[in-house]
């Protein structure tokens, strides 16, 4: 047998060489970092596509359960308990004048308006029952306790009524008059 002269026996042999590639140049550590990376990217975006595809998800709302709040706060007057059988007259009328402007409402500028609310005089006259000495009496125990808290510049218990936007401050001054006069035995 015979071999041609150009070919050698190294020529007849193939060589094979491993390709380098990028893979084999990392360390295990750089291809863990690498993989972490690409996981991260893949999980941001699967948290997008969740939250795009359940924001058509309908909330209900049972507004039975909502608080709402006034925006402006409010000033709320003590509330006081019913007249008792055991309080003094005085204190008594003007425990019930507090309850009849809780009831009817507030005004300024006359004693009962139209749609029946009522002044701190008006509370008073209409709970004094016709009885003036009694008036008498009540209205200067407000007016006591309208100075004692506002000073000795306010002229009578209407001017005092008139001079506030909202019965906050009247309603105040009755129960602070009713307490004061049923202190002091009135």
């Amino acid at each position: 047998m015979t071999t041609p002269a150009s070919l050698s026996p190294t020529d007849s042999q193939p060589t094979t060489t491993a390709p380098v590639t990028a893979r084999a140049a990392l360390s295990l550590e750089a291809r863990l970092a690498a993989t972490d990376a690409a996981m991260t990217v893949r999980l941001d975006e699967a948290t997008i596509a969740y939250e795009v595809n359940t924001a058509h998800a309908s909330t209900v709302v049972d507004f039975a359960d909502v608080v709402t709040v006034p925006l402006t706060p409010t000033l709320q007057p003590p509330v006081l308990p019913a007249p008792a059988d055991d309080t003094s007259p005085v204190a008594g009328l003007l425990e019930r004048a507090h309850h009849r402007m809780q009831a009817d409402g507030w005004c300024s500028g006359t004693l009962t308006d139209e749609n029946g609310a009522v002044c701190l005089l008006g509370a008073i006259r209409k709970e004094a029952g016709g009885n003036r000495g009694l008036e008498a009496e009540a209205s200067a125990v407000v007016l006591d306790a309208i100075r004692r808290q506002f000073g000795d510049d306010v002229d009578s218990v209407p001017a005092f009524n008139d001079a506030h936007g909202s019965g906050g401050a009247p309603l105040r001054i009755l129960a602070d008059a009713a307490r004061a006069a049923d202190a002091r035995g009135l």
